[in-house]
């Protein structure tokens, strides 16, 4: 199984980037997938997650701001991320796993390679 994250940059705070991880190697309607991120110094946390009915979840500091989906025709989940903060600076991973708690507890079995956002204030 392969994830293969894409869409990471710089960008001025307020301003918006989209995430994309397409996946391989796995029945992936019936996977869950989820975005972590990882700050300079700090430990990964969970960003947003799907499962395969395309129910959602978020942290709270990205509630409102962050919008993740899925395309089974594609095999990708995307992370659109709008008014984007300093704080969000980060780099940012994709993760498979077969049901969504097990991403949001960082267990997933699979993980992309991640792509680094970069947000200046």
């Amino acid at each position: 199984v392969q994830l293969q994250a894409s869409g990471g940059g710089l960008v001025q705070a307020g301003g918006s980037l989209r995430l994309s991880c397409a996946v391989s190697g796995r029945t992936f309607s019936r996977t869950s997938l989820g975005w972590f991120r990882q700050a300079p110094g700090k430990e990964r946390e969970f960003v947003a997650g799907v499962n395969r009915n395309s129910d959602t979840m978020y942290a709270d500091s990205v509630k409102g701001r962050f919008t993740v989906s899925r395309d089974n025709t594609k095999n990708t989940v995307s992370l659109q991320m709008n008014s984007l903060k300093p704080e969000d600076t980060a780099v940012y991973y994709c993760a498979a796993a077969d049901v969504l708690s097990t991403v949001v507890r960082g267990g997933a079995d699979y993980w992309g390679q991640g792509t680094l956002v970069t947000v200046s204030s």
